[in-house]
């Protein structure tokens, strides 16, 4: 299981996604461009000391981190056109992949995912903040996949 973020814009996202994947041991992809540096005191403070246990990956863009990513299933998340989470079966090599805080992901990211997955929320819901995405997304799928430490 990966976990894979599509040009994120907000640093404090990034630095809770490090320190969630530190805490279940899987690999994060940051697809760049990003909206900061990764020296930002505000994405340190949200890791905090979490960095040297997790295991990032920075591509240069898009296509590098298709080129890279290796085996298995491509699960974007998303509001339009998807599964609801609790119908979806994850498999253990599937990348979840989140877009940007601002715009999602473009349509040739769209039509590159091989599932879309829509969390469930209230109609009058528009949507979650992306760490908080990516933690819901990420447990329920090493839940299903027993990939629980």
């Amino acid at each position: 299981m990966r976990l894979a973020l599509f040009q994120p814009a907000i640093p404090q996202n990034v630095g809770a996604c490090i320190r969630l994947s530190a805490c279940f041991g899987v690999e994060l992809h940051v697809i760049e461009p990003v909206g900061f540096t990764f020296d930002d005191r505000a994405m340190k403070r949200a890791a905090l000391d979490y960095g040297p246990l997790g295991h990032m990956i920075r591509h240069s863009g898009w296509d590098r981190f298709q080129a890279d990513r290796g085996p298995g299933r491509l699960v974007l998340f998303t509001t339009r056109g998807a599964t609801p989470l609790n119908d979806f079966g994850f498999q253990p090599d599937d990348t979840l992949l989140f877009g940007s805080e601002t715009s999602g992901v473009p349509e040739p990211v769209h039509a590159a995912a091989d599932a879309r997955v829509v969390i469930p929320l209230r109609p009058e819901a528009r949507s979650l903040n992306l760490s908080v995405s990516a933690g819901i997304g990420l447990f329920e799928s090493l839940r299903q996949t027993d990939g629980l430490v």
